[in-house]
């Protein structure tokens, strides 16, 4: 979930890991990642907190007022799966950075495959404790697959990532037989969660959950390549240089490209077909969206107006977890009990309230320690240690 590095430096000469101090992150990658969480956070609450995450793959019923049918078409054109392909760019950033920064380690990958193992295993405790719209568990499997490609050339990256791209895209066209739940299936699953989640307790909606994750392993399962593909697509990015020294104009003219593009070709998919998103103009207003927002970050004036997204980028982990306790017990019978009760602006006006709760929360956090606390954890049990939590200043006067 964030672009985290790791730095060498010499203990009695030995090469000794450890996390790099904050002040060396890239700015722009975390401001990037802070604006792309308002898009997960969008469509994980108005797509799968408020009603079953299912629904999307039914017939479309013409339900709710005018603007909540306005507002989930905005979503679904301008956001949808395009929030969580940054995300998935991002972290092979991530990967990359992690990489390159750990190559004088002779412990390069025992700690690279511990926090991949880490992310697993946060991953499956959200997966089937929270939240079954979880896409930790998926990152930290296709991390995985991606981390020996690592060690390879650039252009194995580059040719990785157009394999598993064209894969996904075939497998859009071409369905893999019984790879996903019939339309049966998914609508008993629609109405048992009508039924559990908006009523039942804890123990109620756990149950549910857990008889649902054949049918979320087979949604995982679809679109499994494209997450693969975009991690190689994100660590080539990164090794090429492009992301190192962002060149404005070239960023400017990739955002153009990337936009117009997709916008286009996810404006026809919609026309053709509501329910779906055109996966290739997915994937093109992604990168388009990216280059536009790192352009933007890397100017003297982007640095003020974007500013507020780098704490929030910077506890991408800690917010992400966060938002699905707090939704999860807004919409879930254990809680509020609102599931399937709102529309989708309301629901989406409660999801802007959190998300400026977490960008004033994170900035506050950020001030006064080192790092989120799932960020935190993440990195001491990685590293075998506990990190230090209070800045080097502090530390310092201490």
């Amino acid at each position: 979930m964030t672009s985290d590095d790791v730095v060498p430096s010499s203990d009695q000469g030995i090469t000794v890991p450890k996390p790099v101090d904050p002040a060396r992150r890239i700015d722009a990658i975390d401001a990037l990642r802070g604006i792309a969480l308002f898009g997960v956070l969008a469509m994980n609450l108005v797509m799968g907190f408020r009603v079953s995450i299912f629904e999307q793959f039914l017939i479309a019923k013409a339900s709710g007022s005018s603007i909540d049918r306005i507002v989930e078409t905005i979503l679904i054109l301008g956001i949808d799966l395009k929030a969580f392909a940054l995300f998935s760019l991002l972290f092979g950033v991530g990967l990359a950075i992690q990489f390159e920064r750990l190559a004088a380690s002779p412990w390069r990958p025992r700690l690279m495959v511990r926090r991949l193992a880490v992310l697993l295993a946060i991953g499956l405790i959200h997966l089937c404790l929270i939240w079954h719209g979880d896409i930790l568990t998926e990152y930290a499997l296709a991390g995985l697959i991606v981390l020996p490609l690592l060690w390879g050339p650039r252009w194995l990256l580059a040719c990785g990532a157009i394999a598993f791209l064209t894969l996904y895209l075939l497998m859009q066209t071409y369905p893999p037989y019984g790879l996903l739940p019939d339309t049966s299936t998914l609508a008993r699953a629609v109405a048992d969660e009508h039924r559990i989640y908006a009523t039942g307790g804890y123990a109620d909606v756990l149950a549910l959950r857990l008889r649902e994750m054949p049918y979320i392993l087979s949604l995982h399962a679809f679109i499994f390549p494209r997450t693969i593909g975009l991690f190689l697509l994100g660590a080539y990015a990164w090794r090429s240089g492009i992301l190192r020294t962002p060149h404005q104009g070239l960023m400017f003219v990739i955002a153009a490209a990337g936009i117009l593009s997709g916008a286009t070709l996810t404006i026809l998919g919609f026309l053709k077909n509501p329910m779906f998103a055109d996966p290739s103009g997915t994937i093109l207003l992604a990168l388009g969206y990216a280059a536009a927002i790192i352009g933007i970050a890397n100017l003297a004036s982007g640095k003020t107006l974007l500013g507020w997204a780098v704490p929030l980028g910077r506890m991408a982990f800690t917010n992400y977890l966060m938002q699905s306790l707090i939704f999860s017990s807004i919409f879930y019978g254990y809680g509020l009990g609102l599931f399937g009760r709102l529309g989708a602006t309301s629901t989406l006006a409660i999801g802007i309230v959190v998300y400026v709760a977490q960008v004033l929360f994170s900035k506050w956090w950020l001030g006064r320690y080192r790092y989120g606390p799932v960020e935190w954890l993440w990195r001491t049990l990685m590293y075998g240690a506990a990190q230090p939590m209070l800045p080097l200043k502090v530390e310092m006067v201490r």
